[in-house]
This record gives C-alpha cells, sequence and structure tokens, in this order.
C-alpha cells in the first residue's frame, strides 16, 4: 500500500478516534440537562431550554461519535451470515457496501450544506457559493465584511429560540469526518482483500 494511503488512513483514524473519545463524555452533558429539567419542574421554575440543548448535545453526541463507532467496528449490522464469514470475505462485502454509504452520505452532506446556508441567511440555490463569498469577505475585509454577507439568522421556533447555525455546523462537520472514515475503511478493506498491511 502506498505511503501516502497509509497516512490518510492512520491519520483520519487518529482524528475520529481523538474526537470520538472526547464526545462520548456528551452523555453526561445530556443526562446533566435532562437531571436539571427534571429537578427544575419539580422544585422550581422550569427551565425553557432544557429539553432543546438536551436534543442538540445528543445531536452532536450522535454525529461526532458515528465516526469513531464504524472505526471500532461498534455500528449495527446484520450477523446473521457475516459472522461466520472469514476476514476476507468481510472485506469483500464491506468493500462493495461502502459504495452506498459514500452516496448516502455525498446526500447527507449536500443537504446539510444547504440548511447550514439557510440558517446563516441564504436564501438562494447555491450554498457553496455564499460560503465562498463569506470566507473570501472574511478574508479580504474582516468580520465586518464577513457580517455583511450574512443575512436573518435562523432561529428555533420554540420559546426559548436559540440560533441553529451552531448545531447545522457540527452536522456538517460530523458528515464529512464519517465520510472521511468510510473511505479510510474502504481502504483497509482493500488491503485486506490484498493481503497487504495498512
Amino acid at each position: 500500500m502506498p505511503k501516502l494511503l497509509r497516512y490518510y488512513i492512520h491519520g483520519v483514524d487518529w482524528f475520529n478516534r481523538k474526537i470520538g473519545r472526547f464526545v462520548m463524555y456528551g452523555i453526561f452533558v445530556m443526562m446533566a440537562i435532562l437531571l436539571w429539567s427534571s429537578f427544575s419542574k419539580t422544585f422550581l421554575t422550569p427551565s425553557m431550554w432544557t429539553l432543546e440543548m438536551a436534543q442538540f448535545a445528543m445531536v452532536a453526541y450522535y454525529v461526532l461519535g458515528g465516526p469513531y463507532s464504524v472505526q471500532m467496528g461498534s455500528n449495527v449490522r446484520m450477523d446473521l451470515f457475516y459472522g461466520e464469514w472469514t476476514l476476507r470475505q468481510r472485506a469483500i462485502v464491506d468493500a462493495m457496501t461502502v459504495f452506498f454509504l459514500g452516496f448516502y452520505l455525498v446526500i447527507l452532506i449536500h443537504g446539510a450544506v444547504g440548511s447550514s446556508a439557510y440558517s446563516l441567511g441564504h436564501f438562494g440555490v447555491e450554498p457553496y457559493t455564499f460560503y465562498k463569498d463569506l470566507v473570501m469577505a472574511y478574508i479580504t475585509g474582516g468580520k465586518e465584511a464577513a457580517s455583511e454577507i450574512i443575512g436573518y439568522i435562523e432561529r428555533s421556533p420554540t420559546a426559548w429560540r436559540p440560533v441553529l447555525w451552531p448545531i447545522k455546523l457540527i452536522m456538517v462537520f460530523g458528515f464529512i469526518l464519517m465520510l472521511l472514515q468510510a473511505i479510510s475503511e474502504l481502504l483497509k478493506d482493500i488491503a485486506r482483500i490484498r493481503g497487504v498491511d495498512y
């Protein structure tokens, strides 16, 4: 296997492992939020932010922890036949099915980019152009020039009304990490099929 592909595999695996190990403690953040929600509803004035904040924490936990889960082989799969196969047979099937995952992730990334651009006030049909213009404005004119590109910031329709762009950008980042991990898994499967170390 070429060195560049080995560097890619080890780099993506290292990065997703670090993110996954950090994000796995998000379960305690969700527990604390929901515990505070129960406490405040029972003994104090109920907090408006707790349920929605717990949902945001769950999205970040799930989306950013997914690539680490795939890397560790902890994702759910149908094990009717898979468990009895040899490592090479598993690698062949995984190498074929990863293309379905890749297609699905590209669609998710495209939708998430459009949705996050919408949350930053872009109501057109070219979200990638919007982000290019936003970055160029920030590079050339700083924060003030970038703020002129951003339009009406989308907020949640609840009583708390938080802005939605942070969680939508986390989703874009998580989907991109998942796609990079899927490519890493494909390269590992090809190495297993060929009987090569990675």
